[in-house]
């Protein structure tokens, strides 16, 4: 998107692109590219796994190292062809397009439109339940007519096309498009909000009202610990968001038939599990809090260590599967 407002905006006696007042056509045009863009990485994504076989998550990864790389790239060819500087980084200063990020109520309204337009198409069309149909059990689905392939198209169509328009919420937002920093580690992000939100893992399973009460709920968690120890969210986001998926996949788990009879601390692999949570709970109490860290951390540590200790001997006693 950064890189067709440069590539369109008027230029001043210096070749320089002025992107602090861009015509409305400029903005159009980018974004319909940016759409389109993402729709072509969609099918491209549903080829891969489809026609070629790879794994979807192989296919997904390799795709978003390689797609990362290009954008470095062909943003220093269009820098480099409009100013003659090749430059990894773009600033947009546009204020209608700073708008769209910046106003709280229009990333709002947005995120309101395409919940309801998803959970119309998944709770209220065919095509919707054979969406979950296929994501419970593709092989049943195929068997039952159901054809897998075009949805899995939709799907990544789908996802990517989502995922473009909050690429240009962020873009907005933060005023600079860098693909060699922007947007690091949301893909996680993402995973974590419809996983918290009660989707699983294993498809088939979650709900749009799920998801978007998962992704306030880990907003909510990560502001509010910024707040508690006065950092920047930022700062705290990534360990926050891999407890969050941890703790929620592991919830999943143990709601199965088996997770009541399932032992948590097993053998020589539970005593080491034992160790690495006792001394992990230790070191983030002590990294949250601001003041007695050694002492905070410590307490942390023996309580978490009894706490276990306690469960790996009733484990092996006998009595749980009693």
């Amino acid at each position: 998107c950064a890189s067709l407002v440069y590539w369109l905006a008027p230029v001043d006696a210096r070749g320089t692109p002025l992107t602090n007042d861009l015509p409305i056509w400029v903005l159009a045009v980018a974004f319909a590219g940016t759409m389109v863009s993402a729709f072509l990485i969609g099918s491209l994504h549903a080829w891969l796994v489809t026609v070629i076989r790879l794994p979807p998550f192989v296919a997904t990864l390799a795709s978003l190292v390689g797609l990362r790389s290009l954008a470095r790239v062909l943003m220093q060819d269009v820098t480099r062809a409009v100013s003659g500087k090749p430059n990894t980084q773009i600033y947009v200063y546009d204020k209608l397009f700073g708008m769209l990020g910046k106003d709280w109520w229009i990333p709002l309204a947005i995120f309101v439109v395409l919940a309801a337009a998803t959970w119309l198409l998944l709770s209220k069309t065919i095509t919707g339940r054979h969406l979950y149909a296929m994501g419970g059990n593709e092989a049943a689905a195929r068997l039952s007519g159901i054809r897998t392939e075009r949805l899995k198209w939709l799907a990544y169509c789908f996802g990517s096309m989502t995922a473009a328009v909050a690429g240009i919420l962020y873009t907005s937002f933060v005023g600079v498009a860098n693909p060699a920093s922007i947007g690091i580690g949301y893909e996680l992000n993402a995973i974590a909000a419809s996983v918290v939100g009660g989707c699983s893992l294993a498809g088939g399973i979650g709900t749009i009202p799920g998801i978007a009460l998962g992704a306030l709920f880990l907003r909510v968690v990560i502001d509010s610990v910024a707040k508690t120890v006065k950092t920047q969210p930022d700062e705290f986001q990534g360990l926050i968001v891999g407890v969050l998926v941890v703790l929620a996949v592991t919830l999943n788990e143990f709601r199965g038939k088996t997770g009541a009879t399932r032992r948590l601390l097993p053998g020589g692999l539970g005593i080491v599990t034992w160790l690495n949570l006792t001394l992990l709970s230790g070191v983030l109490s002590a990294v949250i809090v601001s003041s007695y860290k050694l002492a905070i951390g410590s307490i942390t540590a023996t309580v978490v260590g009894l706490s276990l200790g306690t469960l790996a001997i009733w484990e092996r006693s006998g009595k749980r599967s009693g």
